[in-house]
Order: structure tokens, then C-alpha cells, then sequence
């Protein structure tokens, strides 16, 4: 056995304590043995977040243990284990709000945001869930059918939950959101993810009132449940509010809902919990996080002062969410939960295909650009998206400044239609137009009804059809289109890849989304410990400051 002075000269630690901290009215008590002074044994101890962590010093060394207890200073002996601080142990459930963890009954407030057109998959969903961790299904651009397949498959496999699906606006095609909510009310999908809204709709009113109820208790009862991921105030001041009545009465009047619903929807917000999307991929207004989140906390506590809501709305964040640093720093921050996006895209579950998954695993933070979206392409809306290894953005920009331009297909010079036949659409504009028509001919044919009359119209439905095949094409890896898709991130790609690289996780195969979710929440964890001994005093090199994610003994259990 070595005695504590050998240990004491063999291991330089780099720790030191600042004197204006220093204790002097407590000494720690334990086994000596339990005490570490070489690097990596210290950051083994600090890693135990279950168990509390003394920082101590002995003979003038700082060591760390997860052992022994507190006594006051005993004058009589000569030996003492001075005290320096210490911290209690952590959950992970800690972080955030737990109401957020017994409302939704997960483990972690930790949300893997929906991805359109089935990105964010039934795989990706079931694996969640499976580990008690929130995803929200993308359901966006999908058919009626696939989303029908997609609700019986996540509800077989997750008869208890948790699950949620994406409801996005869909400001064009109003049908469409209708038809997603019919599904959503006949499969009783208890809560929804709304997305891209910039107003209250009927069809998400609709949703929200038909879960409403008295229990026993003659209290509110809100069976369906509504995620509003914002990025402006106006847009959350009405999801912070309870529905407009007008919106109700035409709901009642065409017999969706009760009056009772009615009136129980004039008590109650729109939304359970708002998430303040910041610099996100796809649909974003590219807000700084650090500006957005208090705004949207305290605009909830100015709407909550006025209506008293029994449970005020929760607040998340999403955009830019990658690290165990950002994810700590939004619930530093205030934030209620934390939700990933960009990241999961690049994911075994992700509906992505492998060449899009590799391109997205090896793009740095500025390797993203906004492009013009399809769904609200005559507004001039964008999306980010990635631009190395794409000409999509620039070839989408090309097609809107032409849509800006001129007033028709016809009006385009010939130069500029060859260009765009043979560059970007790979056909004729004629081919392209048929297939336009035999698709609305099926999904929407009172907009054809109108392109028949509306030459700027039909010139928008003839670029968009290329706007909607490119993020088709790098969902299903179309061959010989690489260099078209259309891949939605932002820059918190960059962050994660170079948050990772060295580790299992740089290796697309080996991205897992338990276990993403498992690193950043632990992560978060351990580094709100190494601030807490810092804030208190305690001097760290780098080396004790990060956290790599490592295959544990318990991830492994589950391959």
C-alpha cells in the first residue's frame, strides 16, 4: 500500500483554489484511499454525478472524492482533510423543467424536433421513445397514406408513448393541414409539434379544442397537447393566448367542437409549451438565441400576469442546440427543455440517405446558406440549408430572381429556358408541366383550376417542382442528382462535428440518436458540476473543462 505522501509526490493535478474562496470551518472525513490526485482518476470522480464531489486538500495537494463526509475542524488532531468545497450529486433530470418531464412522461427535457418528409422517422421516433425521450415524427410534405402508416407503425411499437407529430403550416394548401389534424383526431395522437405557423389557423384550433374535457375534479382536462416551435413575439403571443373566438365560433357552428369545448378553450393557452427556435435548419428566422429566449420568457410571464393560467407555458429552445455547452447554457438560460434537430439528420434512424448523412457529417459551421423554400416559394420565404457539396441554393436563388423577373414561363428569354432545362431540370419545361399537372391532379386540383388562368402561377408550380424533387432526391439518394439535393441544417452541424471529432460519433454508422441525446444531456451535466466548483472557487485546466463522448458499458447494452 502506498502511503499518502508517495501519492501526494507522484501526481501533479494542474488544480489549484483562489484564496478569496478559501474555507477554514470544515474538514472532510473518510478513507484517505478514496481520495484521487492524478488526472484521470480525478475526472473519473468528477464524473460521478449521482454522487456528491469533495474537493479537498491534503499536506498542500487538492485531490477529489466521491467519499466519506463534512466535520467541523477538530483542533486536537494533527492529520486534517481540509475541506476546499464540494457539489451534490446531479440528475439529469435536474436539468430543465421538470413539470416538462411529467407532462410529457419522459426522462429527459431534451425534444429531437420533426424533420419534413419523413426525416424525422418512425425509426427515429420508436427508438426515442423507446428510452423515454420525446420525438417529434416528421410529417411534413408526406401523403395522407404514409402519414396514416406512420401513426399505426410509432403507435404499435409506443402504445404508451412517448411520440409527437408535426403538424406544419401550410399557408397554400390549407387542405393539407386538415388533412393531417383529421388523422391526428382519428388516431388520437395526443400531441402535436406545430411548425412554420405565422398565424392561428382553424385546423390548429381545431386540434386543440377537440381534446378539451371536464374530469371528475370539474377541472380542465387538455388530452391534446401542442408544441408551438416560434420565432417571433407575435407569433408566440398567440400561442401564449387562448384561441381566438372567433376561430370557435365557426368550429361550433360547423359542429368540430361543443360549446363546452368552446368555453374551455377561452381558459386555456394555445400552447402547452412554446419552443424558441433560433438559428435553425429548414424554416428559420435566423434569431440569436442568446437575444430571442429572454424576450419569449418574458413575454409567457407578461401573458401568464394577465390570464393566470393554472399551468403557465413552458419555453423551450431549438437552433443551434448540439453540445452539452449550448444545451447547458439554454437551460442556464431559463429554458424549460432543449431540442436538436440538424444533428439527427445525420443519424443511423434518419430518413436521410447515406450520401446526404456523409456530406452532413463532414460540413463545418459556415457550410450552410438560405435558399428559397418550396412550400412558400411565391412569398419569398427561405430555408437554410447546406451548401457544400450542393448547387441547390444557388440554383434555387436562380429560379426565384426569375420568378421576381418575369410574368410567365413564355416571357423568360430562350437562353435562359435552354439553361434551365438542360442545368437544372434535366427536361423539357413541357415534361416538367406535365408532371406538375398529373400531381395536383391528385393532391390539389383547385390550384391547377387556377394556373390555367395565371400564367405567374404556372411558372411558380413549374420551378417548385424542382424545389420539392431535390429534398426527395436526398432523402432517397437519387442517383446522378447528388449534386441537386436539398439537405435542411443549420450551422449547429458544425458545431456537433467538431464537438465529436476524434470520438466513436464522428462516424456517421455509429450515430445513434439515444445516444446523441444521452451525451449532450450527461455532458450538460458534468459541465454544469465543473461550473458550479469553478463559481466556487476552484482553479481547472482545460483538460477537466470538456466532455468527449465515450461507448459506456450501458450503451453498448443496447445494440
Amino acid at each position: 500500500m502506498q502511503t499518502i505522501d508517495t501519492v501526494l509526490n507522484k501526481h501533479v493535478n494542474s488544480l489549484g483554489f483562489s484564496a478569496y474562496y478559501y474555507r477554514k470551518n470544515q474538514v472532510w472525513k473518510g478513507s484517505l484511499e478514496s481520495i484521487s490526485f492524478e488526472q484521470s482518476a480525478i475526472k473519473e470522480k468528477l464524473m460521478v454525478l449521482d454522487k456528491p464531489c469533495y474537493i479537498v486538500k491534503v499536506a498542500g495537494k487538492i485531490g477529489v472524492t466521491n467519499e466519506g463526509y463534512l466535520s467541523p475542524v477538530d483542533n486536537g488532531t494533527t492529520l486534517q482533510v481540509e475541506l476546499l468545497t464540494f457539489v451534490p450529486p446531479i440528475r439529469i433530470q435536474q436539468l430543465g423543467d421538470p413539470n416538462f418531464l411529467s407532462f410529457h412522461g419522459v426522462k429527459y427535457a431534451y425534444v429531437t424536433g420533426a424533420m419534413a418528409g419523413g426525416i424525422a422517422s418512425e425509426e427515429m421516433v420508436i427508438a426515442l421513445g423507446k428510452e423515454q425521450v420525446l420525438s417529434s415524427f416528421g410529417a411534413g410534405g408526406l401523403t395522407p397514406d404514409r402519414l396514416e402508416a406512420a401513426i399505426n407503425r410509432i403507435q404499435q411499437a409506443l402504445p404508451q408513448g412517448p411520440y409527437a407529430f408535426n403538424l406544419i403550416h401550410s399557408p397554400n394548401e390549407p387542405v393539407i393541414e386538415r388533412r393531417a389534424v383529421g388523422l391526428y383526431l382519428k388516431y388520437q395522437v395526443r400531441t402535436v409539434e406545430a411548425s412554420a405557423f405565422l398565424d392561428l389557423t382553424p385546423n390548429i384550433v381545431y386540434y386543440r379544442a377537440a381534446g378539451l374535457s371536464l374530469n371528475d375534479a370539474n377541472q380542465i382536462e387538455i388530452k391534446n397537447k401542442v408544441i408551438a416551435k416560434i420565432s417571433r413575439r407575435e407569433v408566440a403571443t398567440k400561442f401564449l393566448q387562448p384561441a381566438p373566438a372567433r376561430i370557435l365560433k365557426e368550429l361550433v357552428e360547423q359542429r368540430l367542437i361543443t360549446e363546452l369545448q368552446a368555453t374551455l378553450a377561452a381558459k386555456v393557452p394555445m400552447a402547452d409549451d412554446i419552443t424558441v427556435e433560433a438559428d435553425s435548419g429548414g424554416h428559420t428566422d435566423n434569431r440569436p438565441l442568446v437575444c430571442l429566449l429572454p424576450s419569449i420568457i418574458a413575454l409567457r410571464d407578461e401573458i401568464q400576469e394577465k390570464y393566470h393560467y393554472e399551468t403557465p407555458v413552458r419555453v423551450g429552445v431549438a437552433g443551434g442546440i448540439a453540445t452539452p455547452q449550448s444545451a447547458l447554457a439554454a437551460f442556464m438560460m431559463g429554458a424549460a427543455y432543449v431540442v436538436t434537430g440538424s444533428i439527427n439528420q445525420s443519424c443511423i434512424e434518419s430518413g436521410a440517405s447515406q450520401y446526404t448523412k456523409q456530406l452532413l457529417a463532414q460540413a463545418e459551421m459556415t457550410d450552410v446558406m438560405m435558399a428559397p423554400a418550396a412550400d412558400m416559394f411565391e412569398m419569398g420565404v427561405k430555408l437554410q440549408v447546406l451548401k457544400k457539396g450542393t448547387l441547390f441554393p444557388l440554383r434555387a436563388q436562380k429560379l426565384f430572381d426569375l420568378y421576381k423577373t418575369y410574368d410567365s414561363i413564355e416571357d423568360i428569354p430562350i437562353q435562359e429556358r435552354e439553361k434551365l432545362e438542360k442545368q437544372i431540370f434535366r427536361n423539357s419545361l413541357e415534361a416538367v408541366w406535365q408532371e406538375t399537372v398529373n400531381y395536383l391532379s391528385q393532391r390539389n386540383p383547385d390550384k391547377l383550376i387556377k394556373a390555367a388562368s395565371n400564367s405567374k402561377l404556372k411558372m411558380a408550380l413549374i420551378f417548385r417542382w424542382y424545389l420539392g424533387l431535390s429534398s426527395r432526391w436526398s432523402n432517397s439518394g437519387e442517383k446522378g442528382r447528388e449534386i441537386d439535393y436539398q439537405i435542411w441544417c443549420g450551422p449547429a452541424i458544425g458545431s456537433f462535428n467538431d464537438w465529436v471529432r476524434g470520438s466513436y460519433l464522428s462516424e456517421p454508422n455509429n450515430r445513434r440518436v439515444v445516444d446523441v441525446a444521452h451525451h449532450i444531456m450527461t455532458g450538460a451535466g458534468y459541465l454544469y458540476r465543473i461550473q458550479s466548483l469553478r463559481i466556487q472557487g476552484l482553479q481547472t485546466p482545460d483538460y477537466y473543462n470538456q466532455y468527449l463522448p465515450m461507448i459506456s458499458s450501458n450503451l453498448l447494452d443496447k445494440d
